[in-house]
């Protein structure tokens, strides 16, 4: 029941990050008003008009404030994967990610260029569209197990599902599971769309 509970809220907030991500306030408004006080920073900075200190802390708070919604995000999901898994398997996860995160991190500034923020936004929706439906079905699938959910199975079904699409998918030959996958997938979709609306529109 633990881990349903958990599970449910980091889905919670995963749907709101989602909707977030696909709208155009959070791209015109969260980002650019942290690009806008960074080159105030570091004008201040060029031209003397503030001490290091100050400006090292204007900086400090502006990195926290930039990661601390994501960072609140990964230990949500990390909380609830060490509930399922254990602590030794997210401590491992979590040294790979951070390896993998400092290697794109040292190949970036090597590589001295600009990125493409269309190409990394539209990748990022994708994968965060992936982790959304994996996290439902394994959250239907707990909640069927806490017995919160009731459990229909699709005979027919199951000898179709190979047993990776289970392990890395979270795809289960159950009507409620493939519903909430669904619904979810009904969201992102109508998510983005609308924001592509809005978009034309304007």
């Amino acid at each position: 029941q633990v881990q349903a509970a958990t599970g449910l809220l980091a889905i919670v907030v995963l749907l709101v990050v989602m909707n977030w991500f696909f709208h155009k306030v959070y791209w015109t408004g969260w980002i650019s008003v942290h690009t806008k006080r960074k080159r105030m920073l570091l004008r201040d900075a060029d031209a003397g008009a503030a001490s290091r200190a100050r400006i090292l802390l204007g900086l400090a708070v502006l990195g926290f404030t930039s990661i601390y919604r994501e960072g609140f995000e990964i230990v949500l999901f990390l909380q609830n994967y060490r509930l399922k898994l254990g602590t030794p398997a997210v401590r491992d996860g979590v040294v790979v990610g951070a390896v993998l995160t400092a290697v794109v991190a040292v190949l970036t500034f090597l590589a001295n260029r600009r990125l493409s923020y269309r190409r990394m936004l539209v990748l990022t929706g994708v994968l965060l569209g992936i982790v959304l439906l994996v996290m439902v079905g394994e959250q239907g699938q707990e909640m069927q197990l806490a017995h919160w959910l009731p459990t229909t199975r699709i005979a027919w079904l199951a000898p179709l599902i190979p047993g990776w699409a289970r392990l890395w998918f979270a795809v289960f030959p159950t009507v409620e599971t493939l519903a909430a996958q669904g619904f979810a997938a009904v969201v992102v979709v109508g998510s983005y769309s609308v924001v592509r609306l809005q978009l034309a529109r304007a």
